[in-house]
């Protein structure tokens, strides 16, 4: 079973009255103005086109009908490090391997252009200082050796730091998530 199957058995197991159906964001198979509400966390990253995905939002909704968008902006992750410069490189490469890694500074935007009304944007910074996100870290350095931007030796190392730091409760790891609202025409 793979990871879409097993979200929706649990979604399913949850909601049993629900609907829950794995679909292309861009052609969502719901009718013309048919829900009321639209909700998507950590999507909007990951399409190469975050406006088809918009404009489909748009299609099912009703007039009046809201919309929720959640997600991080892969190029705004802050980490403390002895090597600053390393660390932007790191991050910057792993952004690079995301489909639209910058969509969350853009929902704003992309929602006034695609018809919504009433667009508001929170950003909320989640910060962590345990070493709970250093999978996470040992993921985007390995990436970004993967991509070139940066040497295995170099990539090792920068996990030694931030490891190090973890287990000495001196990690810190600021990740703002945006929160834009809207509702349709």
């Amino acid at each position: 079973m793979d990871l879409d199957e097993q979200m929706i058995t649990i979604a399913r197991r949850r909601r049993p009255d629900g609907r829950f159906e794995k679909a292309d964001a861009a052609e969502l198979p719901l009718a013309d103005h048919s829900v009321h509400g639209y909700r998507a966390e950590k999507v909007f990253h990951d399409l190469a086109d975050p406006t088809a995905a918009l404009t489909e939002a748009h299609r099912v909704l009703t007039p009046g009908g809201r919309i929720v968008l959640l997600g991080q902006d892969w190029d705004g992750f802050f980490i403390d490090s002895d090597h600053p410069e390393l660390t932007r490189t790191i991050v910057h490469a792993r952004a690079d391997t995301v489909a639209a890694p910058r969509a969350a500074r853009r929902y704003r935007n992309l929602l006034l252009d695609n018809g919504f009304d009433g667009v508001q944007v929170e950003v909320h910074t989640g910060v962590f200082t345990d070493q709970t996100l250093l999978p996470m870290l040992t993921g985007i350095a390995h990436a970004a050796a993967a991509a070139g931007a940066i040497t295995p030796g170099q990539a090792a190392a920068w996990i030694g730091d931030q490891a190090r730091r973890g287990q000495t409760d001196r990690g810190f790891v600021a990740i703002p998530l945006f929160v834009a609202h809207a509702d349709r025409r």
